[in-house]
């Protein structure tokens, strides 16, 4: 089993000027211990469990390109971008300068936006949920669409109308940027998974509901005829033990999920100091849970 580190906090008690280096030094530390993905969460506002509007919050975009120019290995995407933040044209076009810019490291972690607040607050629209989920699967479709060296025409959908998808320069990764769908619905999210992901992400609740997850996708997975076997999967952890930094406790809360076939687990501090908490925990944290699978 592999570690990656969401970062999804900002309140770092020297301010916004001690952000950028704050950044850096958790991208040098991410690599240093070995770190798989490294993630931000895509919001405009700050998320009421973690302090609320009022809280610092970055444009994961720009972020990702800092981060990407501060390291060399590890792989960075947002976790997860809700589709009704910008076009997804304009987003395809955002995903593929990550991932030229940082060598074919860039995932597109999509889901179908929750957080009604920060859309009404900047006066983004927030459409019904049936209509969030149309609006997802034409975004994915566009993105492969773009994503495609032999199409460049256009694209008709019902939300979307685009006279054209050109993609210049193409990503360099193999074959496009990973397409990561974050979610455990069983009808909408976990289908779109099996159709068009490369990825899913689910939030740790038990390893037994994780694992009926997962056997739903590999239901959807048969339905379209895709192996199952294609999809990374991955899972979000935010337990106790990784506040109290202890490392037994952690193991012990994952060791279930690896059982159910879990490749990958995004840890996510309650720090706005995430470098040094890497170098302290996720470096001990890693070594064991290679062992796990």
């Amino acid at each position: 089993m592999r570690l990656g580190v969401h970062i999804n906090r900002f309140d770092h008690p020297g301010g916004g000027p001690a952000l950028g280096p704050e950044l850096a030094a958790a991208g040098a530390a991410a690599e240093a211990v070995g770190v798989h993905r490294l993630t931000v969460m895509d919001h405009y506002f700050q998320m009421e469990s973690n302090g609320g509007a009022e809280a610092p919050m970055l444009e994961a975009y720009t972020t990702l390109g800092f981060l990407a120019a501060h390291t060399s290995t590890v792989r960075l995407g947002a976790l997860v971008t809700g589709v009704t933040y910008r076009h997804p044209g304009l987003l395809a076009k955002i995903a593929t300068t990550l991932d030229v810019l940082s060598g074919g490291r860039a995932t597109l972690g999509i889901g179908a936006a929750w957080y009604d607040r920060e859309h009404e607050g900047l006066g983004v629209p927030y459409p019904a949920t049936a209509e969030r989920f149309e609006r997802l699967e034409e975004t994915l479709r566009i993105c492969l669409q773009m994503w495609d060296p032999d199409t460049d025409g256009p694209f008709e959908g019902k939300h979307y109308r685009l006279a054209e998808t050109l993609c210049v320069p193409a990503p360099v990764g193999s074959p496009r940027p990973e397409i990561m769908i974050g979610g455990g619905g069983e009808r909408k999210t976990l289908r779109l998974v099996a159709r068009y992901a490369d990825a899913c992400n689910l939030f740790a609740s038990t390893p037994e509901e994780v694992g009926h997850k997962l056997d739903v996708l590999r239901g959807h997975c048969d339905s379209v005829g895709r192996p199952y076997e294609e999809i990374t999967r991955t899972l979000l952890y935010m337990g106790d033990a990784l506040e109290e930094k202890d490392v037994d406790a952690f193991l012990r809360d994952i060791e279930g999920y690896a059982r159910f076939g879990i490749e990958t687990v995004m840890l996510a501090p309650r720090t706005g100091e995430p470098a040094a908490w890497i170098e302290e925990f996720v470096a001990a944290a890693a070594l064991r849970a290679a062992e796990l699978g």
